[in-house]
Formats: C-alpha cells, structure tokens, sequence
C-alpha cells in the first residue's frame, strides 16, 4: 500500500530537508515526530523517513496540523492511515483535507476527523 501513498501524496521530503525548511536541527524534528507534530513513513527506493512536503508551508508546520493528527491518531489511525485520509480528495470539501487545513479550515476538517473516532 505505500506506493499508493507515494502517488497520492507526490512531494514527500527526507527528515534534513524538512529540518532545513523549518530551520531547525535534525534532532527537532525527530521530536516533532515525537509529539505527533508531523508525521512521516518510509517511502521510495531507499525506505527513509520521509514527510509529505503538503504539511510545511511558509517555513513552517501547517498550523492545526498536530491537532488534526493527534485526533486521528487517538482514533486509531496509523501515520499512514492518517496521511491517506488528508491527502484523499473529497468532493464534500472541494479538495482534499490537508488543503483544507493550508487554507485554514481548522474546525471543519477536525469535526470530520473526530467522527471518525465513533
């Protein structure tokens, strides 16, 4: 399944990339793993770490990004789980649901990720 994730998701970036962008250490980042900031899966020929590049924008971490993970992680979804599901267009939303959250659509999207805990 995750070379479906890999075409659904198109950009993804190595852990020192997302570090530069955010213009931090290598070692916050793996903290920001940690706390369910960001998530990330193994992807492409060499299986590393890798974060969709949708969840940096601007210089930063996608703001309510951790939340909306947070929710769907408490639901039981996997990282990959999850990626899918914000990265999986629905016609509800004109989109998908990380575009929603780039476009500050906080509350909607995480109304729809807390359903999906019942």
């Amino acid at each position: 399944m995750v070379s479906n994730v890999e075409s659904l998701v198109g950009e993804w970036l190595p852990l020192p990339d997302v570090a530069e962008l955010l213009n931090v250490s290598i070692t916050r980042v793996h903290s920001m793993l940690d706390e369910r900031t960001l998530a990330a899966l193994r992807v492409g020929d060499r299986n590393i770490r890798k974060v969709p590049a949708a969840f940096i924008q601007d210089g930063a971490v996608v703001d309510s990004l951790r939340g909306t993970i947070v929710v769907l992680s408490d639901a039981g979804f996997s990282d990959e789980d999850l990626i899918v599901w914000l990265f999986t267009p629905d016609e509800s939303l004109r989109g998908r649901p990380i575009d929603a959250l780039r476009e500050g659509r906080k509350t909607e999207i995480r109304r729809r990720a807390q359903t999906l805990a019942w």
